[in-house]
């Protein structure tokens, strides 16, 4: 891993394509390996915080994660008193395709898995109207797993989504050549509910229940841990809306009503009784009550003067201010708290970095466990069939997401909640 060197600058880059744990260790691996830079990849948040040297610039970092397979940008800047409303459509429109996939896989993989399961649904040709369902879920439902493969498996890569694109796509043409080519496809076949183990040549058996079960299943996972993420980064906008929307700039002696992101240091500006102030500054006239609870928590007005500091978003409760605005945009107080959460839910603690790098060499493990039972069950002469099967089953029941997931969104979760309650959180390692 490179080191930082004294003349480094720091960018933060929002990263796309992501589908696991594992994703995010590949992007964390090739930027550390660029001469002067240090990274920080967060899956939960959907950002690297970067560390480069002079020698390297930025458009530089954005190729070399777009060469891993993956979207890079510089994320909008920091805006306080953003309009209520104006960030949730985001989060709908980017859940809208998960959540129509999911309601798709559930639907049809339900009477699926509930004919393999129960023989008394079995009736004479119930294994092919188990294929006519199954297979959207495996093809239209499970497509995101599938593209994700064919991108990482271009790069040289095996992520997460390479396992569950395997397992299910093995498990289901194993299905079609057994309704197709063995004896799964008689009439009458059924799956019968036995609670002793017998070897069989597999040729009669279907697995359509596991494919399209694990991808419902998986798709699930996926779709909450969205949500949940889009839910965390709500502290965050939460206190970026607390601030002022327009603000009442002094200008050759009249007022003017303007947006507040216009608002430069130097302008002088007005605060009526119940107005929120705009923006950091010194008062110049008047004097009056100022509730800054938001900041200290105190509920009781502090009263100020002429001379005096107040800050962007609390609220004058009394009298007329005339405010000189000292500091404006992200160097304010309410911005600089709101970057302290970002900050916070983009660190990684020990225990995420230990399961970013277990998730990073696990795949390629399980792949070569799965080969590996594959040729130990044809070195026992159990046949092709029996081998495949255990060798499927390996690569099906190993996608633990959860490996990679669970540590960065109870750290994302714990500081926006922390935010939610007046408590700044300054970063994982705190936590």
């Amino acid at each position: 891993m490179a080191t930082t060197v004294p003349d480094t600058a720091e960018v933060e880059l929002a990263i796309g394509g992501m589908t696991c744990a594992s994703c995010a260790a590949r992007i964390e691996k090739k930027l550390n390996r660029m001469d002067g830079v240090t990274a920080t990849v967060n899956y939960a948040t959907e950002k690297a915080k970067v560390h480069y040297s002079g020698d390297v610039s930025v458009p530089e970092l954005i190729a070399t994660v777009e060469a891993t397979g993956y979207t890079a940008r510089e994320p909008e800047p920091v805006r306080t008193g953003t309009a209520p409303g104006t960030e949730s459509a985001e989060p709908a429109d980017g859940l809208r395709p998960l959540r129509e996939r999911l309601v798709t896989a559930v639907l049809l993989a339900v009477p699926v898995i509930a004919m393999a399961m129960v023989p008394a649904l079995q009736f004479e040709y119930w294994q092919w109207l188990s294929l006519t369902l199954a297979a959207p879920v495996v093809t239209y439902a499970a497509w995101p797993f599938h593209k994700a493969a064919l991108t990482n498996a271009r790069h040289g890569a095996a992520t997460m989504d390479t396992l569950i694109s395997v397992g299910t796509s093995a498990a289901f043409l194993w299905s079609l050549w057994a309704l197709f080519l063995g004896t799964a496809g008689t009439p009458g076949m059924t799956h019968p509910f036995e609670l002793t183990i017998a070897r069989s040549d597999g040729a009669g058996n279907i697995y359509l229940e596991a494919a399209a079960g694990v991808t419902a299943f998986i798709l699930a996972g996926r779709y909450f841990e969205a949500r949940s993420k889009r839910r965390a980064g709500a502290a965050l906008k939460a206190l970026l809306e607390l601030g002022a929307k327009d603000v009442t700039v002094l200008r050759e002696g009249r007022e003017e009503q303007v947006p507040v992101g216009e608002l430069k240091a130097g302008d002088r500006f007005l605060v009526r009784p119940g107005e929120k102030i705009a923006t950091d500054g010194t008062v110049v006239e008047g004097a009056s009550a100022v509730d800054a609870s938001m900041l200290t928590g105190e509920s009781v007005p502090v009263e100020v003067g002429v001379g005096d500091t107040v800050t962007g978003a609390t609220v004058n409760a009394g009298g007329r201010l005339v405010v000189e605005a000292t500091r404006v945009g992200a160097d304010t107080q309410l911005a600089r708290m709101a970057k302290l959460v970002e900050d916070a839910q983009n660190g990684k603690a020990a225990a995420q970095r230990l399961a970013d790098r277990i998730s990073g060499v696990f795949v390629p493990v399980v792949i070569a466990l799965a080969l590996g039972t594959l040729g130990f069950w044809l070195g026992n002469g159990a046949g092709l069939t029996a081998a495949f099967t255990a060798a499927v089953a390996v690569l099906i029941i190993a996608c633990p997401c959860a490996l990679g997931l669970a540590t960065p969104t109870a750290l994302m979760v714990g500081t926006g909640r922390g935010a939610q309650l007046g408590i700044l959180i300054k970063g994982p390692e705190v936590l």
